[in-house]
């Protein structure tokens, strides 16, 4: 079921059991993706947008989260860092499975080593093959960090 469908369709239990943060999340999600559609529309182009779009517009919108969690959580506001955490879960059920630090590693060594990569100068075509393959199942942040712990490590001659 298309990511559009599933929130309308929460959205539509949640107003009957009354649950007043998943109605106002889903509500914020909403919006945000009419707006994009909105903001994506030409005089061609009637359609909304893909699942693609979609998923990086609750990408974004659980990064907000998190960062409004954190200085929450720095000030010492429990009960709005409760809401946050709460918004977060409920954003992250929407989104596709991501792979563990293990499985993003392994793939990552596997690419830099189906490119013969080995320089941080290599650092744009492994990130170009990993989003072209992996774009809706890795954490790009993460990757980043895991890639350039690969590349600056010794390599064996073989």
């Amino acid at each position: 079921m298309p990511i559009r469908d599933k929130i309308n369709n929460q959205l539509n239990i949640a107003l009957k059991n009354k649950d007043k943060i998943l109605i106002s999340t889903l509500r914020l999600v909403l919006a945000a993706i009419k707006d994009k559609d909105i903001a994506s529309r030409t005089v061609d182009k009637k359609e909304p947008v893909g699942e693609v779009e979609l998923i990086r517009i609750l990408r974004k919108m659980m990064k907000q989260r998190r960062e409004s969690a954190d200085l929450y959580q720095k000030a010492g506001r429990n009960e709005l860092l409760k809401i946050e955490k709460q918004e977060i879960e409920i954003i992250n059920s929407f989104l596709p499975k991501q792979l563990s630090h293990d499985e993003t590693k392994k793939i990552c060594e596997q690419t830099i080593k189906t490119l013969g990569a080995s320089s941080i100068k290599d650092m744009g075509k492994i990130m170009g093959e990993l989003k072209k393959k992996y774009s809706d199942g890795m954490d790009f942040s993460r990757v980043n960090i895991i890639v350039k712990d690969l590349l600056n490590q010794p390599h064996e001659v073989s």
